[in-house]
């Protein structure tokens, strides 16, 4: 009898039950995450003591007046902005034509192993590949060997090797976003444009980009957010290089100095925000 009237209850109010339905998710978001990235920007405003190493309750915004007035950490910081928006671009530049033979060119029976083939790398745990690519890129190893007959030397260890490596590493994320747009994008539209006499370019600047640009920017955002908030690439390929990440992870771990660790972290999530609410207009969240 409880059951039939919870049951009847449920149906006749249908906010109760998207409530009920949504309260384990929301609880999860607002306790785990936000709660968590609360905490994380509430202890930017502590201190450590330098004797005992623990932390100080007490507010101060000395942590955010080392951040944004010492020439080391600014430097870092748009070294860092650099690094992902070189990063982005080649994404864009290699993943754009990949994503429009998978979805325009090739016959559609071989369009499910070709997108097999974008997510493979995605199946393999992140240090593996990162390892590798530190194989690879030694003195004397697989990019030396390929570069040698041509008189040149492979990139070594460095901030040129961090992005190509963090390009190989986050391709997949731009290229998946701008494949979805261009399968929604009609062939009829294509065919008009020829018939009309377009040439292959301006189909592509007056039909193709404009349709597909939210995707397009979905996928920066996948890219230039992973470029900027990662470490790991840049302690096993990056050399001497410091990013944000890198800053970031030696106060938490060796330094012991998690406000300013804390501090150092809101950097990407301020230039993220504005990167969101400057292409918010674009569509592009709704890609995502």
């Amino acid at each position: 009898m409880l059951r039939r009237r919870a049951a009847a209850l449920l149906h006749r109010r249908p906010g109760l039950r998207l409530g009920l339905l949504l309260s384990a998710p929301m609880v999860w978001l607002v306790v785990a995450y936000l709660g968590a990235l609360a905490a994380l920007f509430l202890s930017a405003f502590w201190s450590t003591d330098v004797f005992t190493g623990d932390l100080v309750h007490e507010f101060t915004l000395r942590n955010f007046e080392d951040v944004f007035t010492d020439p080391v950490y600014l430097t870092i910081a748009l070294r860092s902005v650099g690094v992902a928006v070189l990063v982005t671009v080649l994404c864009l530049v290699i993943g754009f034509p990949m994503a429009f033979a998978m979805a325009k060119v090739v016959a559609p029976r071989w369009r499910p192993v070709l997108l097999i083939g974008v997510l493979m790398p995605l199946w393999a745990a992140y240090l593996v590949k990162a390892y590798a690519w530190r194989v690879m890129l030694a003195q004397g190893g697989v990019v030396d060997w390929a570069l040698s007959p041509l008189g040149l030397e492979g990139p070594g260890y460095g901030l040129t090797a961090t992005v190509i490596v963090l390009t190989y590493l986050w391709l997949p994320y731009m290229i998946l976003p701008i494949y979805t747009g261009l399968e929604r994008l009609p062939e009829s539209l294509l065919d008009a444009s020829g018939d009309l006499g377009a040439k292959a370019w301006t189909t592509f600047r007056r039909v193709v980009l404009p349709m597909t640009f939210p995707s397009v920017v979905a996928g920066t955002l996948f890219t230039f957010s992973l470029s900027l908030g990662d470490y790991i690439t840049v302690k096993i390929v990056g050399g001497k290089s410091q990013l944000i990440g890198n800053v970031v992870y030696d106060n938490i771990g060796a330094a012991n100095n998690l406000p300013f660790a804390a501090a150092v972290a809101t950097l990407p999530v301020v230039v993220m925000l504005g990167y969101i609410l400057a292409v918010r207009r674009t569509g592009a969240l709704e890609e995502m």
